[in-house]
This record gives structure tokens, C-alpha cells and sequence, in this order.
């Protein structure tokens, strides 16, 4: 098992701490796109968006209630929780914006040498042919703001974005040159995951 997949999953049991609160976030999409939590099973890693640079290893996982359902019961906590954490964060973050209905990513990056260096701001999402960059950054761990990890650190904050990225459509994440369309293979993991939930429901 590489050192990156370690770390994202040190992460994901440091969030699992975090009281949850009960579900029920109001999903981006309409609400009878939204399946109850509790019954999805993929794995973080199904649906995260990689981006395997030169020094570091970043990863993206949508905060979207629309597709954290579909993750696994331990997994849908975790997250869920976080996103209820940042909640007045992110909606802070957005207001400053005149946004209304941001869009939330959890992004972790890994050192694959010491010292490695990393640019936050270079994180960018492209959707419907238009860049979005963050209108916030909420850092997790201490090691974010040091813009820096060494191998085996990992380092995660919460990024928010402006209306506009369209999660049941493919979309491309960049950084610094390195660019990932692996979300158009995730959404074809979404489309089977809800297609099963909803046969699941119907029995």
C-alpha cells in the first residue's frame, strides 16, 4: 500500500473523532436526487480526484451531501461531520463572495520528498468549460499553513468555491500544470452506486 493512500486514511480516521451531528444537509441538487444516508458503499477513494505532481501527491473529495451518501456508512460520517464543523466557515468564506450556495472540496496533499513545497492557491477545478479558483481556504491540519510536508506528512484543509461546479457532470482538476479528469471515471462509480441504492429502495 503507497505511503499516500496511509496518509489519506490517517486523515479520514483523525476526522472520524469530530462529533456528528445529525444528517439531513441540504443537498446542492434536487432533493429527489438525494438517497438517505446510511445505505451507499463506496470508498473514498472511488470517487477522490488525484493529482500526482513532481514533490506531492494532491487529493480531491467533494463535500457535496449529494455524493457523500454514496460513500460507505463510516466514511458518509466522517465527512459529513467535517462539513458540519466548517459549516459557518464555509458559508463566512462565501458571503465575502456575495456567494450563496458554495461548493466544498476536502483537499489533502502528501509529501513524496522532504520538504516538498505546495502552492494552495493553485488548486483550481474547471467545469462547464469555465476556472474556478477557491474564494476560501480553511485549513485542518497545522502542517497546511506551513505550505510545506515532507515525505509521509500529509497536510488537509477544506476549499470552497463559487457556485457553478456541476458534480454530476465531468470536471477537470489542475495544479501547477498537472491536470486529472478522473471524475468523469467517478461518475460512472456515482451512476452504478445510485442506480443500486435506488433498486436497494424499491425492493
Amino acid at each position: 500500500m503507497s505511503v499516500a493512500r496511509l496518509g489519506w486514511r490517517a486523515v479520514v480516521v483523525s476526522m472520524a473523532g469530530v462529533g456528528v451531528l445529525p444528517s439531513g444537509a441540504v443537498a446542492q441538487d434536487a432533493d429527489d436526487l438525494l438517497p438517505p444516508p446510511g445505505l451507499g458503499s463506496l470508498r473514498q477513494e472511488d470517487l477522490a480526484v488525484r493529482l500526482d505532481g513532481a514533490n506531492v501527491e494532491i487529493r480531491l473529495m467533494p463535500l457535496d451531501e449529494l455524493i457523500l451518501r454514496l460513500l460507505a456508512p463510516d466514511s458518509y460520517r466522517s465527512l459529513h461531520a467535517l462539513r458540519e464543523m466548517k459549516a459557518a466557515e464555509i458559508h463566512g468564506s462565501a458571503e465575502r463572495f456575495g456567494v450563496m450556495e458554495p461548493v466544498a472540496f476536502l483537499v489533502t496533499v502528501y509529501g513524496k520528498q522532504e520538504q516538498a513545497p505546495f502552492d494552495p492557491e493553485q488548486v483550481v477545478i474547471i467545469s462547464r468549460n469555465r476556472l474556478f479558483r477557491p474564494i476560501g481556504i480553511l485549513p485542518i491540519t497545522p502542517l497546511w499553513n506551513q505550505q510545506r510536508v515532507s515525505q509521509r506528512e500529509t497536510a488537509a484543509a477544506v476549499y470552497v468555491f463559487e457556485t457553478g461546479i456541476a458534480m454530476l457532470e465531468p470536471f477537470t482538476a489542475e495544479y501547477v500544470g498537472v491536470t486529472s479528469d478522473q471524475w468523469t471515471r467517478s461518475l460512472r462509480r456515482i451512476e452504478r452506486e445510485r442506480a443500486r441504492i435506488a433498486s436497494r429502495q424499491n425492493r
